[in-house]
This record gives structure tokens, C-alpha cells and sequence, in this order.
């Protein structure tokens, strides 16, 4: 049976379509990969200065930097911004408390997009867990590793997007 508000223009939206204007099935998505990584347990001997062993992008390798001090994330969007880039889903990492980088630029989606790439190497490798909706942190592996990392992998990535204070 169909539902009875189906063609009426004043009923709300199903929640599925709410849940979309959130970013829910990407964000649901890191979170699995998240788990799947915390189930299995994860083995991978990372070196983070071995550029041939570690099989990260540069953008997964910039955010693990980025992260050192808090290791804090958050994705978010603006689903309010004019240009279709500006509600793009992004990365924020937390540089210190109450000041964050997002990883987004409108006139870049390309790379908005591969750093959103990198976060889901990152998920996947055990080096995140994922914590409240969209809120994520790196793993004790995370944490050394970020530690690591003798310098920044890019300093053209390390400086995208923008900084925003709370």
C-alpha cells in the first residue's frame, strides 16, 4: 500500500531524503570502513617516510600531518553555499582546539574530492575510528604515525582549503 501523503505537496520529505541532505550514506560509508579496519585488526607495517612502502596518496599522508596535534576530524558540508563546489562534503581537521582547516575550495573540487579520497584510504587502513555522526579521530597507529612524519608530504595540500576558528 502506498503511503497517503505521497502527492501531497505539504507532507515532509521521507527521512531517507533528510539523511541525504546530511551526507549520511558517504559519512555511513567511512564509518563501516572505520569498523571493517577495527574488526579485522590491521597488521600494515607503515613507514611514513618510505614513499615506496606506504602506498598512500598524498592527500591520505597530508591529513595524517595536518592531524598530529589533536587528530580530530569532522566531515562537513554547507549545504547553504551558491556554487555547487561550496556543498561539497569535505574534511575538517582540527589544529588545535576551536580552530580547524577545511579541506575544500570551490574553485578546486577536484581536489576537495581526492582529499576526501585520502580519508577514506586513511578509514580503511585502521588508522581512524570513527565516533559520533561525523565525527572521527585518528587510531593509536594514527597517532604514531601522524607523529612520524618528518615533514609536511606537500606544502601546497598542507595550506588548501581554509582555516576557520570557533
Amino acid at each position: 500500500m502506498l503511503p497517503r501523503n505521497i502527492d501531497n505537496p505539504g507532507a515532509s520529505p521521507p527521512s531517507w531524503w533528510e539523511e541525504l541532505g546530511f551526507g549520511a550514506p558517504t559519512i555511513a560509508a567511512f564509518a563501516r570502513l572505520c569498523a571493517d579496519a577495527l574488526q579485522r585488526g590491521v597488521t600494515d607495517k607503515i613507514d611514513p617516510n618510505d614513499e615506496k612502502g606506504w602506498n598512500l596518496s598524498v592527500e591520505a599522508k597530508t591529513i595524517l600531518w595536518l592531524s598530529r596535534a589533536r587528530g580530530t576530524f569532522e566531515i562537513r558540508a554547507n549545504k547553504d553555499g551558491f556554487d555547487s563546489a561550496e556543498r561539497f562534503l569535505a574534511v575538517a581537521v582540527e589544529l588545535e582546539v576551536d580552530r580547524w582547516r577545511v579541506l575544500l575550495d570551490k574553485q578546486s573540487p577536484e581536489q576537495t574530492v581526492r582529499f576526501l579520497d585520502g580519508f577514506r584510504e586513511l578509514c580503511a587502513r585502521g588508522l581512524l575510528l570513527h565516533h559520533l555522526q561525523r565525527e572521527f579521530s585518528l587510531s593509536a597507529r594514527g597517532f604514531e604515525l601522524s607523529k612520524e612524519l618528518e615533514s609536511e608530504p606537500s606544502e601546497s595540500l598542507a595550506s588548501f582549503g581554509l582555516v576557520i576558528e570557533l
